[in-house]
């Protein structure tokens, strides 16, 4: 048996939040022999990147595409739930590890649980971004379904390997990214 330990004040990383580092100091963190930032909230931040994606095609849709606001809005406001998540990932991941508890462990399963329902959203709404905005943005909206529908599927995974046998939300996860997948596809199936 495998066992990681958490190291001293896990719970916040040594260079502050996550989406305050450089691109280069988030690279770097994520392959250091620590935790975290681990699958959990590098996902997140995946998802917050598909969000942008998806508000940046939408943003090239004609002025007149009846659900260009729309979609804006939403994508926008996901991505502000999104973002925190990786944060609240790394701290309920060092909680869990510091004293592995019912609610400590609830936290681990419902981060990602919430990562998943936003994903699936996400890929949805960068689907139609794909299909029926600007056709010269097209992949900038697939790649925000493929990678939200990505994030999904991690999410999925983690709830799955994370909660309790019989736990509902290991089959709604399942079923969301499933649907995330097929949104991805039919993104996809639009540059055909």
């Amino acid at each position: 048996m495998y066992v990681i330990s958490a190291p001293p004040r896990f719970t916040e990383m040594e260079s502050g939040p996550l989406l305050e580092l450089r691109v280069r100091e988030l690279l770097d963190a994520v392959p250091a022999r620590a935790p975290a930032p681990g699958g959990g909230s590098v996902a997140a931040i995946a998802a917050a990147l598909a969000a942008g994606l998806t508000t940046m095609a939408a943003r090239f849709a004609p002025e007149d595409w009846e659900r260009r606001a729309e979609i804006i809005g939403r994508a926008e406001e996901l991505r502000a739930r999104i973002e925190p998540l990786a944060d609240r990932d790394v701290a309920a991941y060092g909680a869990f590890l510091a004293e592995s508890t019912a609610v400590t462990l609830d936290r681990i399963v419902a981060i990602p649980f919430e990562l998943v329902e936003h994903s699936a959203e996400l890929a949805r709404l960068a689907a139609l971004v794909a299909v029926e905005g600007n056709p010269n943005v097209r992949g900038d909206a697939a790649a925000g379904a493929e990678l939200a529908a990505a994030v999904a599927s991690i999410g999925a995974r983690l709830v799955a390997i994370n909660a309790i046998r019989g736990d509902p939300r290991i089959a709604r996860t399942r079923e969301l990214a499933v649907e995330a997948r097929n949104a991805a596809a039919a993104a996809g199936d639009a540059d055909l």
